[in-house]
C-alpha cells in the first residue's frame, strides 16, 4: 500500500516581500500570499489527506487552513516545530538591504584601520562595502555550516527536520494515512534533500515557491 506525503511551503508574507530575515517571527500573509494558499488548496484538493502538520507560526497555519478547507477527511492536525522555519538569531527582523549596509562598513572600517584601503574614495569605497556586504549576506544566507549570530546553520535545521521525518515516517506506517506538512522555506531543503535524494550543495540552491507542492511515496 502507498501513502503520500504533501509537502508545501507557507504562502509570501510582508517580511518575504521587503525581504526581511523572518526565522521565528511572526510575519503576516500578504494579500498575495494568501492567493498563493488558495492555489496550493486548489492544486490538493483531489488528494486524500488524513493528518495534517503544522508550526506554531500563523503562516503555516493559515496556509493549511486555505488547504484544509477542500479536505473534510482530514480529523487531525498536529503542530510540530521540528519542521519550523531556520532561527536567524540577532538578524530577525532586520532587512537584508541594511545587514549587507553595515557588515560591509564594518568590514571597511576593519582594513581601514589597518590602511588596507587608504587609497578608496567617493564610488570605490561604496563599491567595496556593497561587494564584501553581499559576500557576508551569501554565508549567512546560503551556507550549509555557519549560523547567524545566536541563530541556526541549514546543518542545524536539518539534524532536527530529519527527527521529525524519522518520526513521520514510522506513524504514517503505523496508522496507513497520507499527511499534508504546511512547512517553511528553510526546512523543505533537508525535507527534499531526504527524498529527492540532493546533496548539501544542490539543497543549498533549492528555492522552494510559494504556491506549489511537492509529493512523495511511502510504502506501507
Amino acid at each position: 500500500m502507498i501513502c503520500k506525503i504533501y509537502l508545501f511551503r507557507h504562502g509570501q508574507t510582508n517580511y518575504n516581500k521587503k525581504h526581511i530575515f523572518t526565522g521565528w517571527k511572526d510575519a503576516k500573509l500578504t494579500s498575495l500570499g494568501k492567493k498563493q494558499a488558495k492555489t496550493i488548496a486548489r492544486k490538493l484538493r483531489n488528494k486524500k489527506i488524513h493528518v495534517a502538520f503544522q508550526t506554531r507560526l500563523s503562516r503555516s497555519k493559515d496556509t493549511l487552513n486555505e488547504v484544509l478547507k477542500f479536505h473534510p477527511e482530514c480529523k487531525i492536525v498536529i503542530e510540530d516545530d521540528r519542521m519550523i522555519e531556520r532561527s536567524y538569531g540577532k538578524l530577525q527582523g532586520h532587512s537584508h538591504k541594511d545587514f549587507i549596509k553595515q557588515e560591509g562598513t564594518d568590514d571597511y572600517k576593519t582594513l581601514l584601520h589597518w590602511h588596507k584601503i587608504d587609497h578608496l574614495y567617493g564610488k570605490e569605497k561604496e563599491e567595496f562595502i556593497k561587494k564584501v556586504g553581499e559576500a557576508e549576506f551569501k554565508i549567512v544566507h546560503r551556507s550549509y555550516t555557519v549560523p547567524p549570530p545566536g541563530g541556526e546553520s541549514v546543518k542545524m535545521v536539518e539534524k532536527r527536520v530529519n527527527s521529525f521525518i524519522k518520526d513521520l515516517l514510522k506513524f504514517m506506517k503505523r496508522e496507513k494515512i497520507s499527511v499534508a506538512i504546511s512547512a517553511h522555506g528553510n526546512s523543505m531543503r533537508p525535507f527534499r534533500r531526504y527524498f529527492e535524494k540532493f546533496s548539501i550543495q544542490e539543497m543549498m540552491k533549492l528555492e522552494n515557491p510559494f504556491d506549489d507542492y511537492f509529493e512523495y511515496s511511502v510504502k506501507v
